[in-house]
Parts: structure tokens; sequence; C-alpha cells
């Protein structure tokens, strides 16, 4: 990357501030899924031939493979996950490796890793609070008739159902998911195609590119898909609201399980001890 404008190596410490490879890696199955659909779209365009994108697929299969295996060397000398898996796909199959950066810039490739990255969370943690919200219905089902105390400051204030208050917290926990829901949708927009910042005067069919990766349209302004990380912020405030609740829940477990209320008994599964006070169970 360096090659042709510059004439002396990165200084060791400016090229230890600037990689990110060191945790960027993670997007490495999201950085191959972006560019197999952008070689199938060289390869659509006529830049490349079909079987310059067999190599190219075949290669990048192979360096997945390799990453799950734990065998793939990063380098951080070549800063992100993006050069780390283009270099390594140029070593293994030549200059079809390298045609492959055609087109694209490495602004509108991490805009797409972290766009594809965002919605495969969503999905996750959307189907993870799905079960959490089964789980308590269930539980309220088993106990519909109990009845408990309801606190305000900690002190007995009206009698509830349990299963009410079981309730309460689905409630809660689908408002987290119409939100990340809602996040999705201003994440589901295809940047790739926007270069740098200012497109390319390569036309490719970013329809295609995008039908291909699952996004359900394409950004308008090239300025502004490589420069957004709103969805990011939404989706790490999505995430605050969930571990509050979950918080909430917890706390209010940790609670019921103290002698002074008495109310569950946490399993020895989840459960620790005290170093000092061998007689103690905590949660």
């Amino acid at each position: 990357m360096r090659k042709g404008r510059f004439n002396k190596p990165m200084a060791e410490v400016a090229q230890r501030y600037s990689a990110s490879v060191s945790f960027d890696w993670r997007l490495y199955p999201y950085d191959i899924a972006g560019s197999s659909a952008h070689a199938a779209a060289l390869a659509a365009a006529g830049i490349i031939s079909a079987d310059e994108r067999d190599k190219i697929d075949n290669g990048l299969r192979a360096i997945e493979r390799d990453i799950e295996n734990g065998k793939f060397k990063w380098d951080e000398s070549l800063e992100d996950v993006h050069m780390n898996i283009e270099a390594a796909l140029t070593k293994r199959i030549g200059a079809a490796g390298a045609k492959l950066h055609t087109a694209r810039s490495r602004n509108d490739q991490v805009a797409l890793d972290l766009r594809l990255y965002v919605k495969a969370e969503i999905a996750e943690i959307g189907a993870r609070l799905r079960s959490l919200q089964t789980a308590l219905l269930n539980l309220a089902g088993q106990h519909v008739d109990v009845v408990m105390p309801g606190y305000t400051h900690l002190q007995r204030a009206q009698p509830i159902f349990f299963s009410h208050y079981l309730l309460a917290q689905i409630e809660a926990f689908e408002r987290d998911v119409e939100r990340l829901r809602d996040c999705r949708t201003r994440t589901d927009v295809l940047p790739l195609g926007s270069g740098a910042l200012a497109g390319s005067t390569i036309v490719l069919d970013r329809q295609s590119i995008a039908r291909q990766l699952g996004f359900s349209r394409v950004s308008q302004n090239s300025l502004d898909a490589v420069g957004d990380r709103d969805f990011a912020c939404e989706f790490l405030f999505c995430l605050a609201i969930v571990g509050m609740h979950l918080s909430r829940l917890s706390e209010d477990l940790i609670a019921w399980s103290t002698s002074e209320f008495g109310f569950i008994e946490f399993s020895d599964a989840f459960s620790t001890g005290s170093s000092l006070m061998p007689q103690k169970k905590n949660p």
C-alpha cells in the first residue's frame, strides 16, 4: 500500500498507533462476504474474468477456513483486517487477487463490514431476547396464582402477582426488540460503491451487490455513506438499555435471594462461595 508515493517506511510508533487488526480481525466473515460480492460485480461488469472470479472466491473461502481454524497469520504492519485478507489472497492466487480492490476503497469496505456485523448482532441479540421472553412467559404460566409483595423504595407497598412482575419484564424486553428492529432499518443500507468519498468512475451493479449481501437498499450519497456511523451509535444505545433491563431483573433476583427477603434460592450451578466464610452461598 505504501509503494509508489512513499520513500521511507512508516515509523514503528505510528504503525502501532494506526493498526487496528488487533480488534477488527473479528470482521473477517463480513469482509470476505463483501469481497466475494464485489468480485461477482466486477465479473458481471467484465473487469475480471469468470476464471479470476472463481480463483478469488476459492481463495477467500480458503482464507476463511484458515482463520476459523486458527492457522491464519495476522500481520500488524498491514494495519487492518482488509489489507491482511487482500494481501493473503494476492499471495495465494496472484494477479487476480490484486484486481479485487478495483473500484473499491477501504472507506466503503469498512463501512460495509461494520453494517454487516451490526445486522448480524441485531439478529442474534433479538433471538436471545425472544428466548428470554419465552422463558419468563413460561415461568409466569407456572405461577399464575402466586401473590408477592410489590415494593417502592424497598418498602412493601401493594400485593401483586408474581406473574405480573414477570410480564413487566417481558414488556421491557419487547421495547428492546422493537428498538433493535428500528435500528436495523437504518443499518440495512449498502455503502459499497461509494469509494473513498466520491464514488468511482467504474460503474458496478450496486443493486445486485445489495441483493447478494442481504441489504434492502443502497446508499444515495457517497460522502455520507463512508462517514455515517449513526447506526453503530444507535446500536450501542440499544445495548445499553438492554443491559439496564437485564441489570434491573438481576438485582431484584439477587435481593430476593438474601436472608432478609428469602423469596428464592439460586441453584449451586449459579452460585459461588466465600474464601473466608464457607457457610455463605452468593448468587
